[in-house]
Formats: C-alpha cells, sequence, structure tokens
C-alpha cells in the first residue's frame, strides 16, 4: 500500500511514518518508479508504535515489539526487558513528583496555619445555619477537585466535619486524645456510604482542619469512596460559627454533620455523641425527612 493510504489507516500522519522508516522500524520496499510499497504487515506494526508510545515508551523503545512482529514472534525478552525499565523509570518519576507534591502541601498548609487570627469559640452553636447558605469558600478536594462550599449543586450533599486522624506511627496530641470524640477513623461513613447515597444524599465530603498530606493518605489507606476536604486555617468554623476544640496549641474542628439541600443547609447534627453510629442516624434522617429542615 502506498504511504497515504497506510497514514489514513493507522490514523497517523505521513510525516511519522517517514521518521519510522528513517529509525528503521517500518521500512517499505522501493518500486520501480521510485514510490514506497507498504506491506500489509506494516499497518500492525505502525498500530503498535503508537500504542506503546502512549503508553510512555519513546520511538526507539517500541523496537523489540515491531520487530518481533515482523518475525511473527511472541514478545521477546529484550520487549519484556524494556517494559520493566519503562515501569522502573515511571515509578521513580511517580516517586519525584510525589514527593514534589507532598513539600507544596506542607508549604500551603504551613501558610494557611499561619493566617489563623484566633480559635473559633468552643461553644459555638451551628444550629442558625438552618436556612442559610453555606460560606462562598473555595477549597480542592483530595481527589484534586475544586469544591465550593456555597455551590454544592443540586440534591442532598452531606459534609461531615470531624476533628483529626491518626497516620500510622505518628502521634497525635494528647490533650486531643483526652476529649471524647476527638479522634476520628473514617470507617464509620466509609462503612455506610452506598446507604448514604441509597437513603437521597447526592454526595458526601468529610472536611477537618488537618493537612492535604494526613487527609490523602487517610484517603488512600481507607480506600475511602468520597473526597476529604483541608481546612487548615478554619476558615469555615470563623465564617460560620462551627464550633472548635483547643488542646496542646492545636485547633481542630468539633464534629458536626451538615445536610446541604439545594445549596441551602438543611439540617444540623450537633452534638454528636456517639460517632460510632452517626451513619445511621443520617441514614435514618435522609429516609424520613424527605423535605423540609428541621435541627435534631
Amino acid at each position: 500500500m502506498r504511504v497515504g493510504e497506510l497514514a489514513r489507516r493507522t490514523g497517523t500522519t505521513v510525516r511519522a511514518l517517514r521518521y519510522y522508516e528513517a529509525a528503521g522500524l517500518v521500512v517499505p520496499r522501493r518500486l520501480g518508479n521510485g514510490y514506497r510499497d507498504y506491506a500489509p504487515i506494516a499497518e500492525r506494526q505502525v498500530a503498535q508504535i503508537r500504542e506503546l508510545m502512549a503508553l510512555g515508551l519513546t520511538v526507539e523503545e517500541t523496537r523489540p515489539f515491531v520487530e518481533s512482529i515482523a518475525n511473527d514472534d511472541d514478545v521477546c525478552a529484550a520487549a519484556v526487558a524494556t517494559f520493566r525499565s519503562t515501569v522502573s523509570t515511571l515509578q521513580a518519576r511517580i516517586g519525584e513528583l510525589t514527593a514534589q507534591r507532598d513539600a507544596l502541601d506542607a508549604r500551603i498548609d504551613d501558610a494557611a496555619r499561619r493566617l489563623v487570627t484566633s480559635p473559633p469559640p468552643s461553644d459555638a452553636d451551628p444550629s442558625w445555619l438552618v436556612g442559610q447558605p453555606l460560606p462562598d469558600l473555595d477549597f480542592y478536594g483530595t481527589d484534586g477537585r475544586p469544591v465550593n462550599l456555597g455551590a454544592l449543586g443540586p440534591g442532598r450533599s452531606v459534609v461531615f466535619v470531624y476533628p483529626l486522624t491518626g497516620r500510622p506511627g505518628v502521634d497525635l496530641p494528647r490533650g486531643l486524645l483526652e476529649v471524647h470524640g476527638a479522634r476520628s477513623d473514617g470507617h464509620w461513613l466509609r462503612d455506610h456510604h452506598a446507604e448514604i447515597l441509597a437513603a437521597g444524599a447526592a454526595r458526601v465530603y468529610g472536611l477537618s482542619a488537618q493537612s492535604t498530606g494526613y487527609q490523602r493518605e487517610l484517603v488512600h489507606r481507607l480506600r475511602l469512596p468520597y473526597p476529604l476536604i483541608p481546612d487548615p486555617k478554619l476558615t469555615l468554623a470563623a465564617k460560620a460559627g462551627l464550633p472548635a476544640l483547643t488542646a496542646d496549641d492545636v485547633t481542630v474542628y468539633e464534629r458536626v454533620t451538615l445536610i446541604v439541600a439545594d445549596d441551602l443547609v438543611e439540617h444540623v447534627f450537633h452534638p454528636i455523641p456517639d460517632p460510632a453510629s452517626h451513619a445511621l442516624e443520617v441514614i435514618r434522617w435522609l429516609i424520613q425527612s424527605p423535605t423540609g429542615a428541621r435541627i435534631l
């Protein structure tokens, strides 16, 4: 087949085919009139090159695979070695990018903490929020997506605000460990996430004053099916009057769960004396309250 037809069949360009030819990967025979004539196997070879390049391989690294097609062989040892080398390179790059991301997260969280002028009052009553929109605050969830608390979207959103979670091998402030309900394990909403959605919630978020790094580790370790929102400077507490706890010079949120319907707070759960059974409490409320707003 001519070069134009091969380009059309493989969805590539004539220029790319010329490059593959110069590299000795897809080489046509020359006709008497000087035209290039590609064998039918060239279509498979070009497809293989494009597929492997999409996976991160260079044109040269596709050589063992292309040669295997030409020789009608299975994938050879050189091809396997190329795969392993590429994976190792990607893993090293992922490690570098992860370290850069964590360093940036640490700087962001540190800068955010410096903006805290004073801790919110510990006796704040969030019940006044019913019927009100949440403050127009922009965050980024642990899934990397932007979240605006004032525009969560249609339907009901469940926003559970929690104090803090531990990380394996890292001690938590002793003063907070002595406060009932201060520590969260994240399991209670994860294990009932599907039931919460089935009961009428459109989406679920968690929010705490812990750093992005802590939250991402938690999402990964517990395989949380919903994103967490880092608010290290307790912006929501300051804007919405949510209660907080302070111990050992560390200020964190008290437990509060907000049901937001069509961007208005429909219900507030506070206090939450039994965190372990709170998910069931939320499910019951969602089922029994198709409309309206009440304080529990």
